[in-house]
Parts: C-alpha cells; structure tokens; sequence
C-alpha cells in the first residue's frame, strides 16, 4: 500500500504542477494499471513568501511552512516535500516541527551527483539559493561536492530569468541561450555537471540542450517522494 506524499506547494506553482504530473507519471510506470499516487498537497500564495524573502524574514516563512507540514500531516501524509530549492533554507525548522519525514531536496540531488561520479557541480538557482551558504554547504559536508555559482552577472541572468519570467509561466528563447552561455562559462572553469537548482529552471532548459551531466533537482525530488510512497527510498535520503 502507498504511503501518502505530503506536497508544500505553490512556489511557483508552475513547478509544483510539474512535481504532480511527474509524481503521478512514475507512480503509474512503476505500478501500471490505473494507479496514481496517493498526494495532499497545499499550495501557498508565493506573493506571500517572495516579500518574506526580500525583507529577509526567513523566520516567518519558516514558520509558515512549519505550520503547513504539521496540516499535512494531520493529513495523513508520510512524508512531506518543500516544493522549491530555495525554501530548504528554512528545511530544518520544517522538519523538526512535524513528525513525519521530509525528504530534503539537497540530499536527492546531492546522492544522484556522488553516484554519477561529479566533483564540482554548476549550482544554477535563485540568488537566495547561489549567494547564501546552506545549499552548497550540505552538498559539500555530506557529499563531498565543491559546488560553483555563476559570476555576478551570471546569477543576475539566472535569477531575473526565474522570477521575472518562468515563475509567470514564460519561457523565452533569448533566455534560454543566456542560461547555456553561463553554463559555457561554467564548464570552462572546470564544472563538471549542472545543478537545476531551481524547480523552474527544467521549464527551459534540459540534459537535451547541454554537453555536461545535467541533475534536474525537480525531477530527482519527485522521484524520491515515489521511492518513499512505495516503500523503497532510503533512509538518508529524508531528515
């Protein structure tokens, strides 16, 4: 029997919907038939959470996030998932203020780079997630990654791309080669692989459209959230 996913969605929910779809999609592969996945899901108003995140109110999107998974749990679910790289920020607070798993997106992602063999990862993201220490830092304490973040100018790019265009459900050519020019830039320096480090990031672009290993951190965490479901995901992959 499959044990309920528990979603914090809705940041944007253009990605959150790519995490149902792909949710759903490997659930039935992997059990045929008519099967689907057993999912809660809220889905936040990000206009909230992006003021929080320019004023810097970590604590109050913390606690938001924190309130939403103990309801997930009241749920029902088994495990929950924060739909969105850059809100792992506040993962801990998350975790320890419910009672079931939550599967960490860094961890997922960082586990698919040591198993494929990559040293230094492209972190592409948000600028919350580049600039601030807590994503690099866990792929480099727990895997062993030294992960690189684009210049100034690059993260700009990156960034503005994000909020500006795929988080409003626009997905423009120009930016797409703005995202492969970073990348370029990246692999020069010595990167051996890209993070999507952001959920939206894969609306644009993907392994089709870059020479190194590319690791879509949505796909890699709706993965596990199956894996979890239906009983095979491992332990160090949850917190």
């Amino acid at each position: 029997m499959q044990k309920t996913i528990g979603l914090i969605g809705g940041m944007s929910w253009e990605s959150t919907a790519v995490y149902y779809r792909l949710i759903n999609e490997i659930v039935r592969d992997r059990l045929g038939g008519l099967h689907s996945a057993d999912v809660v899901m809220r889905s936040v108003d990000f206009d909230r959470i992006v003021k929080w995140q320019k004023a810097g109110e970590w604590g109050k999107a913390a606690d938001h996030l924190a309130d939403i998974g103990r309801k997930l749990e009241a749920a029902d679910a088994g495990c929950v998932l924060i739909c969105t790289n850059t809100m792992h920020l506040v993962a801990d607070a998350v975790a320890d203020g419910c009672g079931i798993p939550l599967i960490h997106i860094v961890d997922v992602t960082g586990e698919a780079l040591v198993a494929a063999g990559a040293k230094k990862p492209l972190l592409l993201a948000t600028r919350y997630t580049m600039e601030q220490t807590f994503y690099r830092d866990r792929l480099k304490a727990r895997y062993g990654l030294d992960a690189v973040v684009p210049d100034e100018a690059g993260r700009a790019v990156v960034h503005d791309t994000i909020f500006n265009e795929l988080c409003c459900g626009k997905v423009v050519e120009r930016s797409k080669q703005a995202y492969l020019d970073v990348i370029e830039k990246g692999r020069a320096a010595g990167c051996d692989s890209v993070i999507l480090g952001c959920t939206e990031i894969g609306l644009l672009i993907s392994a089709n459209d870059i020479d190194l290993p590319v690791f879509d951190s949505t796909t890699l965490h709706a993965t596990a959230a199956v894996e979890f479901a239906l009983g095979s995901q491992p332990q160090s992959k949850v917190a």
